[in-house]
């Protein structure tokens, strides 16, 4: 994936939600509308995640050893313990990059 295609879906996905949940703004959305766009970033990173943790060139990795694999494992379990963004954004790039050197 391009770093220009990465920073553009950031963008997106930043310039969607800052305009629709930002309360100053006066663009007003009903609330089934709000609750979904707070699911946009998730989904979106679901989406570009999923292929760079499973595909290597087209190819299935695999999961056995597949450091990717257990890096990702690894975040969404800090993350659902910890409740904090920074602490379980360096947790996980800790983990992976000490699961990486050893793999």
């Amino acid at each position: 994936m391009s770093w220009i295609l990465l920073l553009s879906l950031t963008a997106v996905t930043f310039f969607n939600r800052y305009v629709f949940l930002e309360p100053k703004t006066s663009i007003w959305l009903p609330d089934f509308a709000l609750r979904m766009l707070k699911y946009a970033a998730p989904c979106l990173m679901v989406s570009i995640a999923l292929p760079i943790i499973f595909f290597e060139q087209g190819e299935w990795k695999g999961m056995l050893n597949n450091s990717y694999f257990y890096g990702a494992i690894f975040a969404v379990w800090v993350t659902a313990i910890t409740r904090k963004l920074l602490l379980s954004i360096a947790l996980s790039l800790l983990f992976f990059y000490v699961l990486i050197y050893f793999f």
